[in-house]
């Protein structure tokens, strides 16, 4: 049986996965930059003994693995290979040795996982038919998303896939367990550059200056209203600022602040009314209290909308492998992924992968200096890639 080989695969290989794992967070490269990673791909790709590779997008790959009858259907399983400019805190031997750049949001274990299902696939290529097709992808974390460049560099095509499989950590999810939504599931992302311009000068004179600060500050709480007046409660949004820069001191008012931000929606009508507003509300405010502002929406990422079909048959196939149990629903999710820009072109599945351990204190977040997985996620990630891809190749 296919399921019982994959699974004794993903156990016996399990050490292999985890030593991968381990490399690639030891050594993580920023957006783009991912030329060491993109080297040990290819290298363990080629010693699995897979042949077809291609470079794409400067940093990235595809692969094929051909089983019997491979012109009759084609899967594509995505996973992404560059970090982000974090300094790791953890103490561990795998720690980051690259200084500012850690795997804070798991790509390496998406890597390792794309990596594990591969090793997997071409074992069993005997056992299925059609092509498998490996998608290793740059720059996710960065607009404008290595997918784009991916899809512009013809990833999805030569063959085609009929559909996409892409999977991500969850910490949020116990180790053992993996979640999954159909239809609409992450948000829309773009990215907020707003300078307030105004006069600065002694604090102690403020009647002859145009203050920014306080400008900025009127403009910050404004601007919520875009979502919480605005937006339809149909419509999830999210709007926040998390960089405020003003060069001045405890009695220097600055020439102008600078603010940074990013506005989430789930709605492509919205999200260009919601632009506008916001342009046009920070204008006001500037204009209104003797100040200019320039207002840059730096169009990010759409939507992630999981295809129905698709994402009910990865879910059963998930079902089978770990038991009912296991596998949860999950709800709508603000953040964004590039994977949606597949999405667009073809059907796709984005689900969750559970790295928590309490017990083990591994609990932290992505995207913080203290993210770790449990690692016995590795033979899950692997092995359930491989059984979902094999699973869908065998559906008309």
């Amino acid at each position: 049986m296919v399921k019982d080989k994959i699974k004794a695969l993903a156990k016996a290989y399990k050490s292999e996965f985890i030593a991968n794992r381990r490399y690639l967070h030891a050594h993580p490269e920023l957006s783009f930059q991912e030329f060491q990673t993109a080297a040990f791909v290819e290298e363990k790709l080629k010693s699995i003994g897979i042949t077809q590779i291609e470079k794409k997008a400067n940093t990235g790959w595809t692969a094929l693995i051909e089983g019997k009858n491979p012109a009759s259907k084609t899967i594509a399983l995505r996973g992404d290979m560059d970090a982000l400019p974090i300094i790791e805190q953890n103490d561990v031997p795998y720690k980051s040795t690259n200084p500012g750049v850690m795997h804070a949001c798991g790509h390496d274990v998406h890597t390792a996982s794309l990596l594990g299902a591969a090793k997997i696939l071409h074992e069993i290529k005997e056992d299925f038919e059609g092509t498998v097709k490996l998608i290793f992808q740059p720059g996710e974390e960065l607009i404008p998303g290595g997918a784009s460049l991916m899809i512009k560099d013809k990833a999805l095509e030569n063959p085609k896939p009929s559909g996409i499989i892409g999977q991500h950590v969850m910490p949020l999810i116990p180790v053992g367990k993996v979640g999954f939504r159909k239809g609409m599931y992450m948000a829309s992302a773009d990215e907020l550059y707003i300078t307030v311009k105004g006069k600065g000068g002694h604090g102690a004179m403020p009647e002859t200056l145009v203050d920014p600060v306080l400008i900025a500050s009127h403009m910050i709480v404004a601007l919520q209203q875009v979502v919480s007046r605005n937006a339809s409660p149909k419509i999830p949004s999210v709007l926040s600022f998390g960089r405020v820069e003003a060069l001045g001191a405890t009695n220097i008012i600055p020439n102008e602040v600078k603010i940074q931000g990013t506005f989430r929606t789930l709605n492509e009508e919205w999200r260009s009314k919601a632009h506008h507003q916001m342009v046009q509300i920070a204008k006001g405010i500037a204009e209104g209290m003797g100040g200019e502002v320039d207002f840059e929406v730096r169009k990010g990422y759409p939507f992630l909308k999981n295809a129905e079909a698709l994402t009910e048959r990865a879910q059963n196939a998930a079902v089978d492998y770990l038991g009912a149990e296991n596998v949860l629903d999950l709800d709508i999710w603000m953040a964004a992924e590039d994977f949606s820009y597949y999405t667009q072109e073809i059907d796709g599945c984005f689900y969750r992968l559970g790295t928590r351990n309490e017990a083990k204190g591994i609990i932290s977040g992505v995207h913080t200096p203290t993210f770790d997985i449990d690692e016995d996620a590795m033979e899950i990630g692997a092995g359930l890639m491989a059984y979902i891809a094999v699973n869908e190749l065998k559906s008309k």
